[in-house]
């Protein structure tokens, strides 16, 4: 008899339905797994076995063969024991196919017939809702993860038996249902605050606008100039993510079984700091068994590229195309995947080798030529893409002994910039997929940047004198209109360019010979920074 039992295969982070069909024939008794099923799914026969004889079901002796349709799509992991099961018992006359072909089924099995929870649950639920199948049946640790999708009933089984004893009737399953506690978003307190951060002004109006926009940002300055320090606080001030986007992020850490016992939703922005000898695989994705890369892990969370100059240049080359898209596209003989990738990328890096030049106070050893070696690590086209650079300098003596009471805290931060992206909704809410400045497309940069004629002016002036790229351009203008959000103005005023230049300029001609700190800021004397309010004169 064939039977014929639906399950899940993992494509990227999302489920292609595979369908298990099992016959069982006369002949020596064999059991067969094909179609393309790699290493742990043929393995799966002889567990399959052991837990139904272990569940007390007697198998006739003959031949038996699973197909995995269809059958040129890889099929990986262990989710398929519980319907090639089930699909065995059918095929043996031991249970009616109707109450099968209803439902979605993944599940590991033990040799005793107990249920182990699987990777990938989300998707697959996410499938069955979308093919019209009326629930999934999943292992019970999973069952909270699958009760995120809406409208769809979730089956929770521990063990063989359970699963047999409600299809047929004998024991029907109570179907899990989900708590609504677990739509809300909530924060840890294990985010470190910006309270513990001494003096620092410019970089944490830099934090707070980065935050504000989802802008790209790099800082560049010695050791122990609160690089890391500030990047790892960035999680704190950043907008707690809507439903939709905590789904996202589930998704991708549910295909790679990141998700902690008892947290079906991810609830907080992810922050990724991998060690600068990540491979180009480990960073965007794919190798041999395809998943999601370090990129995909910081979806809608924050990537931290600390000592960015000591990656591999191929590896940062990679960053190019996902950085402007906001997905990676991963192209192999036999097939063609999609990841997210929308990110904050947060960048670290000393001015040279040593970390200590144009350090006053300081010698630097590096010699010329290693400090431009060093420097042309991170190629130009690269830098384009990062929309804030800044400078770090040591914390003077007076901000290390200064009581934490005159610090702000990231709640502080956080009320303001949750307001200004209240306000990017509201501005885009008829642009789909846009929701905060740095995801604005050049079509509609120009019909939502407003300039005062003295911002134009000053802007003009900019792309002249420095030679600046049209995506440079755009970019700049991304950040004042994040800084205009923030201080509410009503179009963009010659206060925000003058800070987003500011937050901006790379010194290029120094960076081009070699005797640069690394992309920086362009800093003005004294007299002439930026001012937080009221009226500004543009710059020669």
């Amino acid at each position: 008899m064939l039977a014929r039992v639906r399950s899940g295969a993992l494509m990227g982070i999302d489920a292609v339905v595979v369908e298990c069909e099992v016959d069982m024939a006369l002949g020596l008794p064999y059991f067969n797994v094909v179609g393309q099923a790699e290493g742990a799914v043929k393995e799966s026969k002889v567990r399959v076995v052991s837990a139904l004889k272990n569940t007390g079901f007697e198998l006739p002796q003959k031949r038996i063969t699973v197909n995995l349709a269809p059958a040129d799509l890889r099929k990986e992991g262990a989710a398929f024991e519980l319907p090639i099961a089930l699909g065995v018992l059918v095929a043996a006359k031991l249970m009616e196919e109707g109450p099968v072909s209803r439902l979605l089924f993944g599940g590991e099995l033990s040799l005793d017939g107990a249920l182990r929870p699987i990777k990938g649950v989300l998707p697959l639920a996410v499938a069955a809702r979308n093919h019209g199948f009326e629930g999934v049946m999943v292992p019970t640790a999973n069952a909270a993860e699958a009760a995120l999708v809406e409208g769809l009933r979730v089956l929770p089984v521990a063990t063989l038996r359970e699963a047999v004893d409600h299809l047929t009737g004998a024991r029907p399953v109570t179907p899990y249902v989900r708590e609504e506690a677990a739509h809300e978003p909530s924060r840890a307190g294990s985010v470190p605050d910006m309270a513990d951060v001494r003096g620092q002004p410019e970089l944490k109006l830099a934090l707070e606008m980065a935050a504000a926009g989802g802008h790209n940002l790099l800082l560049s300055g010695p050791p122990g100039s609160g690089k890391t320090m500030l990047a790892r606080r960035l999680p704190g001030i950043l907008p707690q993510m809507t439903f939709t986007e905590a789904l996202e992020v589930t998704k991708v850490y549910s295909v790679m079984g990141l998700l902690g016992e008892g947290h079906a939703l991810m609830r907080e922005r992810p922050f990724r700091a991998p060690h600068h000898t990540l491979s180009d695989a480990g960073l965007v994705g794919g190798g041999l068994m395809a998943r999601p890369g370090e990129l995909s892990l910081a979806h809608h969370g924050v990537l931290f590229l600390d000592e960015l100059a000591e990656f591999r240049k191929n590896v940062l080359e990679v960053l190019r195309q996902p950085l402007e898209e906001g997905v990676i596209h991963l192209a192999r003989a036999n097939q063609h995947i999609t990841y997210p990738s929308r990110v904050m990328l947060v960048a670290a890096m000393n001015p040279c080798p040593c970390g200590y030049y144009g350090v006053a106070g300081r010698s630097c050893k590096c010699a010329d030529h290693r400090r431009f070696e060093y420097n042309t690590r991170v190629s130009g086209p690269l830098l384009d893409r990062i929309d804030m650079t800044l400078q770090t300098r040591p914390v003077e003596y007076q901000h290390l002994a200064r009581a934490d009471a005159r610090e702000k805290t990231s709640h502080y931060y956080r009320e303001r910039v949750q307001a200004a992206r209240e306000r990017q909704r509201a501005r885009y809410r008829d642009e789909p997929g846009v929701h905060c400045n740095a995801q604005l497309p050049p079509h509609l940069l120009r019909r939502h940047c407003i300039l005062s004629p003295r911002a134009g002016t000053m802007l003009e002036r900019a792309v002249c004198k420095y030679g600046l790229s049209a995506r440079a351009h755009d970019r700049i203008l991304k950040v004042a209109l994040t800084r205009m959000d923030l201080e509410e103005h009503s179009r963009i005023e010659e206060v925000d360019i003058q800070l987003a230049i500011d937050f901006r300029m790379l010194d290029r001609s120094n960076y081009a010979n070699g005797t640069a700190q690394g992309p920086r800021v362009s800093q003005p004397e004294p007299s002439q920074q930026p001012r937080m309010s009221g009226p500004a004169s543009p710059r020669e």
